[in-house]
């Protein structure tokens, strides 16, 4: 399981290429990516500014309401998706570009409605379509593995009472591991992995007790901490080699699988 960004510049490449060295050798890829920077620029060419929502705990996340939905949805599944598939299949693999909804893949449950500040206005949120990950269903994805294709999947999901919702793709890329009893997730990302100092990226903590990320995320910010806790997610549930990895370097994904980045093991250290 790799999950990638929705940026789909040299650094993409680098990261394709290396999903089809391993396809090549036989490895089953599923590969998980975002979009949420071209849903901005899709927004902002369609007038629709990116809103966001703070919680009473001063939590920020994306303001989801109907139309942030749809230019998150036309971003992912026709700007995104479709560039990570071709350039996948330009290289010889048979890359298959899903969703959450897909074969009812991934189900979520609606986020009900919340008190937080939209607009510089605290008021209670009720139109807001994000998630929480509810159930996956990997059957779509083992057949497609078992018939050679490489399966290219993303958010949306789908709640069985109010349709598409979004929700995260660094936690979408998690349970579909463990679902899948995965042998690695590898998340990559514009930095080298967790860092102790977030600006200093000589800072790297190259290891993390899995059973212990209590201080790890009080240190994490912003979407770095998303990430850590789906990843420490997925390996206290079983997935044996998870790791926060670079995206940025030349061969990003077999770096990775050859200890670059922050693993996650077991035992305290």
């Amino acid at each position: 399981m790799i999950k990638v960004g929705g940026s789909l510049g040299a650094e993409m490449a680098r990261a394709c290429a290396d999903i089809v060295r391993l396809a090549q050798q036989g490895a089953d890829v599923v590969v998980v990516h975002g979009g949420g920077a071209e849903a901005d620029r899709l927004a902002a060419e369609l007038g629709r500014p990116v809103r966001t929502m703070t919680a009473p705990n001063g939590r920020h996340s994306r303001y989801t309401d109907a139309p942030a939905l749809d230019a998150l949805v036309m971003a992912m599944l026709g700007r995104v998706k479709p560039k990570l598939v071709a350039e996948l299949t330009g290289a010889g693999l048979r890359a298959v570009g899903l969703s959450g909804i897909d074969g009812s893949l991934v189900t979520a449950r609606r986020t009900p409605p919340a008190r937080a500040v939209v607009d510089g206005v605290e008021r209670v949120v009720r139109d807001d379509f994000s998630g929480r990950i509810h159930e996956v269903d990997p059957a779509l994805l083992l057949t497609l593995l078992d018939g050679g294709f490489v399966p290219v999947v993303s958010p949306p999901a789908r709640d069985p009472a109010d349709g598409m919702l979004n929700v995260d793709a660094d936690r979408f890329a998690a349970r579909l591991s463990v679902a899948l009893a995965a042998d690695w997730l590898i998340i990559l990302s514009n930095v080298p992995g967790l860092l102790r100092d977030p600006a200093d990226p000589a800072s790297l903590v190259a290891e993390v007790p899995g059973e212990e990320l209590g201080p790890y995320l009080d240190g994490a910010g912003g979407r770095m901490k998303v990430k850590l806790r789906s990843a420490g997610e997925a390996f206290q549930a079983g997935v044996p080699h998870v790791v926060l990895a670079d995206g940025r370097l030349d061969s990003p994904v077999l770096a990775a699988r050859a200890g670059a980045g922050t693993t996650f093991v077991r035992g305290s250290r």
